[in-house]
């Protein structure tokens, strides 16, 4: 089985967890699914938990707590204002309107007409 591109459109290639205590939800997962969590140096001098399968990295935790836990999947996309703009003309939410995020790439965070919440990304190396 081979591991499809991150940066390949129209794949999830990212999940993200967010929840009031990202040391604990790391040690859950670390656990049950047997990920290696690899902290990663953020520009703000904080660091963000990998997820690591193998040698792929999948997904992380944010450090930045958040009330209840969850799960969001990053769609990666061409172009995320554009993708913004169809999925809104769609009867999506946006819950997050695009930002940019250094080091890593362009997204937003919305909600699909079932109230289902995912988010879209177009990475900086995808850039030409």
């Amino acid at each position: 089985m081979s591991i499809l591109d991150m940066t390949a459109v129209g794949n999830a290639g990212w999940i993200g967890h967010a929840g009031p205590d990202a040391g604990q939800a790391k040690s859950f997962y670390k656990e049950v699914l047997g990920w290696s969590i690899n902290e990663m140096p953020m520009q703000d001098g904080s660091s963000y938990g990998a997820a690591v399968v193998g040698e792929t990295a999948i997904g992380g935790f944010s450090p930045m707590p958040e009330e209840n836990g969850s799960w969001t999947i990053y769609f990666t996309v061409a172009d995320v204002d554009a993708s913004v703009a169809k999925a809104q003309s769609k009867g999506a939410t946006v819950l997050t309107p695009p930002m940019d995020m250094p080091g890593v790439g362009r997204m937003a965070t919305l909600t699909d007409p079932q109230g289902a919440q995912f988010a879209l990304i177009t990475y900086e190396s995808m850039a030409s």
